[in-house]
């Protein structure tokens, strides 16, 4: 794998430094048990200076047909039956980028993609996030208490997140079964429901690994009650999960703490290397509490 620049395989994970459209290519077919991750959302954030990065994409059109490479492989590592969870949001436009204020069908088009490289529409939760803290973030004019005095027409709601899942066609070959005991009716209830509106946006491992200042931040990291939730509902101990955007490791340290084994792909090295630590730290912890 030219893209490569450093790896790391262990009993329990394997984790690259390189393009994950070029890494999947090399995964045995049908070897992967679910999918979890954020993908880079079009060029609302750039995450590094290369050109393999789809955060660098001049375009929205040209962001898509380097996606698309991607799903194609997904599909092909991808189990019979199971499934691949997407967190997205809808992106908003600026005039200066886009020539107006808007909203772009994001969520939508992440959907439309993947039914189109034979994926099944299966489910999508939307995540609850609070108007006033994506308001004093971003400064959006939709979302400020003056714009409804000076004109309502430019106001709006905040937006939130999703995760989407899509799953492949067949037949799953191992049931993911649950007990009243591991999981009662008044979990179920709560994993049902289409809106989460009890995700703690600071419950991520950037804020639990308590990282120094001098350390690289990931911009968006998944939160981490929504990777729990997904990987207690969709898999079963032992089996694998992938991201194919690992940042810094989020799905790969929940996967681990809960005995599920992880592969992840990470173009950025800082990314890389933290990641490497927080893998490495929750898999002493875990097999130190086995013993």
């Amino acid at each position: 794998m030219k893209t490569v620049i450093n790896q790391k395989q262990t009993d329990t994970y394997s984790i690259y430094n390189g393009d994950s459209c070029e890494v999947l290519q090399f995964l045995d077919s049908e070897s992967i048990d679910f999918q979890i991750f954020s993908p880079p959302f079009a060029s609302l954030y750039t995450y590094s200076h290369s050109d393999r990065d789809l955060g660098n994409s001049k375009t929205y059109e040209e962001f898509w047909n380097h996606y698309k490479f991607l799903i194609k492989e997904q599909y092909r590592i991808l189990k019979p039956g199971r499934l691949v969870s997407i967190h997205c949001m809808n992106l908003p436009t600026s005039k200066q980028r886009d020539g107006f204020i808007g909203i772009q069908d994001f969520r939508g088009d992440i959907i439309r993609a993947y039914q189109d490289a034979g994926f099944v529409y299966h489910s999508e939760v939307c995540i609850w996030k609070d108007p006033v803290i994506a308001m004093q973030r971003t400064k959006a004019l939709g979302l400020k208490h003056q714009q409804i005095k000076k004109d309502s027409a430019m106001s709006r709601q905040g937006i939130p997140d999703y995760l989407v899942t899509m799953r492949k066609k067949g037949d799953n070959l191992d049931p993911i079964k649950h007990t009243n005991e591991n999981f009662p009716c008044r979990v179920w209830q709560k994993y049902a429901s289409p809106v989460w509106m009890d995700i703690n946006p600071s419950d991520t491992l950037q804020h639990r690994s308590a990282r120094e200042h001098d350390d690289e931040r990931h911009i968006c990291p998944l939160q981490l009650q929504v990777i729990s939730r997904a990987i207690d509902l969709w898999t079963n101990k032992g089996n694998v999960v992938l991201s194919p955007f690992m940042g810094i490791g989020s799905e790969g340290y929940v996967a681990l703490e809960k005995q599920r084994k992880f592969i992840g792909c990470e173009l950025k090295e800082s990314y890389y290397k933290q990641a490497e630590k927080n893998l490495e730290s929750v898999k002493k912890k875990t097999y130190e509490l086995d013993v």
